[in-house]
């Protein structure tokens, strides 16, 4: 399995799914496609997985993640970034260059609006139950390596600063603070 077939069975699972905004929907029927695969296939669909968690761990999208879930740890943006790969690759691909671009996705102004948190953490257990459902057997512990780069010292700042938010997000602050200091 190589990218390209790993975002088409991200794309084959959001169009099975009832509702393709659901990520926890998403990652169900991406589980079911992937454990219908060779196990060779399923694992290197673990390190493409991580790949693109590590592609996506930018600060600025932090940053973003922080104003649409109220917050967000380490994990919570480890799920984000799952809600997102659960978008698709043209949704991911946009928002990782301009996470403002955020605030143009309708199921994030809808979010905004009814206070609802975006999180895929699921998206994050495809390949390991899709392992386990084919062979029984949990992935090999050496299934994938991840390396996130270094902090962007321009990011350096507190997420909780209202102003700095809306100076570097402002699709983004409109949508989710109420007050720009």
């Amino acid at each position: 399995m190589n990218k390209q077939q790993f975002w088409q069975l991200i794309e084959a699972a959001r169009n099975q799914a009832i509702n393709p905004d659901d990520s926890e929907a998403v990652a169900r029927e991406a589980t079911s496609l992937l454990a219908s695969r060779p196990a060779e296939e399923i694992v290197a669909a673990q390190q493409l997985l991580w790949d693109l968690m590590a592609e996506s761990y930018k600060d600025p999208l932090w940053a973003a993640a922080y104003l649409i879930n109220g917050g967000c740890s380490d994990d919570g943006f480890d799920y984000f970034r799952g809600w997102l790969i659960a978008q698709g690759r043209e949704v991911f691909e946009r928002v990782v260059a301009d996470p403002d671009a955020l605030a143009g996705l309708l199921i994030v102004q809808t979010s905004a609006a009814a206070g609802v948190d975006l999180e895929g953490e699921r998206t994050l257990c495809i390949a390991w139950d899709a392992h386990v459902t084919a062979t029984g057997e949990e992935l090999p512990h050496d299934a994938f390596t991840i390396r996130y780069p270094d902090p962007d010292p321009a990011w350096a700042f507190d997420f909780g600063d209202a102003g700095e938010m809306a100076r570097r997000l402002p699709g983004l602050a409109a949508l989710y603070l109420d007050e720009v200091a």
